[in-house]
């Protein structure tokens, strides 16, 4: 048997060494890599044309997220051909609103397979206005407004007074905000990844505070509230504002910030999103909270 050099024994190791080291940045490297899709489509309400590239502006700032976007057209949600490849992704960011097209049936079907197997979501403001009559998407939002939800949507969700969530499934029509104004987002489950680090209180906006928002409300964690004033046409009580909310496998974070592009570039609503990103995405947070939160500008 002829037996190698110990310089070529070396030279060998050092060869091997150096791969599996090459091949340990790889990996670690593509399990920094949260791969993202954001999509959009018209809408009646809210200008996705505009907040869109904005949003991915914020997530392409981040070393840690690759974006890939997707938008819908009548067209293509009518004649099914509108069919995103939501497997090649850690997280759906939903840009959507009130009056988007229904996706088609397998379509729809497809991703609600993908987030009962583990996949991601972030609700961002309006994406809870649209699709009220689809059942499974509503389950993953927890709650919603306009769109003729009312009763026979589900309750509505809210913390009372003394702290405690309440459930109220009288009559009403769900979905309502008063003009923009700057509100107190109060954090009520401080230990979540997403809030750990953040000040019980913070200020948000001029931004419109939705309330009366309703539907299943099934697996839903509140994880900060407004108040809605009635002096600003709100319903007196402390309101979702933040909520994480788990579909199966999947988890969801629901953001009810983020009107048009002034307020998505708030210190509160870019920190909120990167985290509540990370987590949907991986179930961790490694982004830190800035020491200026919330009062960072996006530029």
């Amino acid at each position: 048997m002829k037996r190698s050099s110990p310089a070529l024994t070396i030279a060998l190791i050092a060869s091997l060494s150096t791969s599996i080291a090459s091949l340990s940045t790889c990996s670690l490297r593509a399990e920094e890599n949260i791969k993202v899709l954001i999509t959009d489509g018209p809408q009646k309400a809210h200008n996705h044309q505009e907040t869109t590239p904005v949003l991915k502006q914020i997530l392409n700032k981040d070393s840690r997220f690759e974006v890939d976007h997707s938008r819908s057209t009548k067209e293509g949600c009518e004649d099914g051909s509108y069919r995103p490849d939501f497997s090649k992704y850690d997280v759906v960011v939903m840009n959507e609103g009130f009056g988007a097209a229904d996706w088609p049936a397998a379509t729809q079907k497809a991703f609600e397979e993908y987030m009962a197997s583990g996949g991601g979501m972030v609700a961002i403001h309006a994406a809870n206005n649209c699709w009220p009559n689809w059942v499974e998407y509503n389950k993953m939002t927890g709650l919603g407004g306009w769109g003729g939800r009312n009763e026979k949507s589900g309750p509505y969700l809210y913390i009372d007074a003394e702290g405690k969530v309440v459930r109220d499934t009288s009559n009403g029509r769900g979905g309502a905000h008063g003009p923009q104004h700057e509100f107190e987002l109060v954090v009520r489950n401080p230990q979540h990844p997403i809030m750990q680090g953040l000040p019980p209180k913070f200020k948000h906006g001029p931004d419109e505070l939705y309330d009366k928002l309703r539907g299943p409300a099934e697996n839903v964690t509140i994880l900060a509230t407004a108040f809605s004033s009635k002096e600003r046409r709100g319903t007196g009580r402390h309101e979702p504002a933040l909520m994480v909310v788990s579909y199966g496998k999947g988890r969801i974070f629901h953001s009810i910030l983020g009107h048009h592009v002034t307020q998505i570039k708030e210190g509160s609503f870019v920190t909120t999103f990167l985290r509540g990103t990370e987590w949907a995405a991986t179930g961790k947070v490694t982004i830190p909270v800035p020491e200026d939160f919330p009062n960072q500008k996006f530029e």
